[in-house]
């Protein structure tokens, strides 16, 4: 006999005093994960929060209980109470797809757990993963600039360092290969391979800044890292 899908809803508001807000995101996630036949875990909400980035208490919380296997699904009513990022958003379902996550955005029409609807995530980390390159394309190019009319352009990077070749290439194939950030500093913790910058310590930001990701440049934007989580069963969708 299958196993019922456990979902996890969650709301958010941008203000403490949008109590209206919170109310009707509840009322139509409760009747949604109700109509599929899943098995509701819980409603989680953050009030007076951005959806900037994923900082938050409500939806850090959220993110661990599905990683630790507790619920299935995630189920929100817009994308914007989720992320107003693109790029995390990405992030969330390459994640979630790895741990065998459903995700469902109501106002979108993004559900994981269907075949259409996973064309449609496919697509929009695509246009994430297009909009990541063009950041680091302008970034590549006025660093370029700078180096043309002899600007100190800082300390070196893994492609530019004769020390580390090939490390850039042998981080991006594991993590093509699913491996997250940190599992790719612990393995070159374990070698003791030296960090570019000749340190002895790998952390998540420096993996990501040897593989070339181009961090969110905004003083108020926060990087929170997806929680690990083990590999679960799939279960059946109603």
């Amino acid at each position: 006999m299958d196993t019922p899908v456990r979902a996890i809803a969650y709301a958010r508001v941008s203000t403490a005093d949008q109590e209206a807000g919170i109310t009707d995101q509840q009322q139509k996630l409760v009747a949604e994960v109700a109509h599929r036949g899943w098995t509701p875990v819980d409603l989680v909400a953050d009030e007076g929060e951005s959806g900037k980035d994923l900082d938050r208490p409500g939806i850090r919380s959220v993110l661990q209980r599905l990683a630790d296997g507790e619920a299935d699904a995630l189920v929100v009513t817009k994308l914007d109470r989720l992320t107003r990022s693109t790029l995390n958003f990405a992030e969330i379902l390459v994640w979630a797809k790895r741990l065998h996550i459903k995700v469902v955005i109501l106002d979108l029409g993004i559900d994981t757990s269907t075949t259409t609807g996973k064309l449609v995530a496919g697509i929009m980390v695509q246009v994430a993963e297009w909009e990541r390159e063009q950041i680091a394309e302008r970034t590549r190019d006025a660093a370029a600039v700078r180096r043309a009319e002899g600007k100190c352009m800082g300390r070196p990077g893994v492609r530019d360092s004769v020390l580390h070749p090939g490390l850039a290439a042998r981080i991006k194939a594991m993590r093509d290969g699913g491996a997250t950030w940190q599992h790719i500093a612990d393995i070159l913790n374990n070698e003791g391979v030296p960090t570019v910058r000749g340190g002895t310590k790998w952390r998540v930001s420096a993996v990501q800044s040897a593989w070339g990701y181009v961090r969110d440049q905004r003083k108020d934007a926060v990087r929170v890292t997806l929680p690990e989580g083990k590999l679960r069963k799939r279960v059946r969708t109603a």
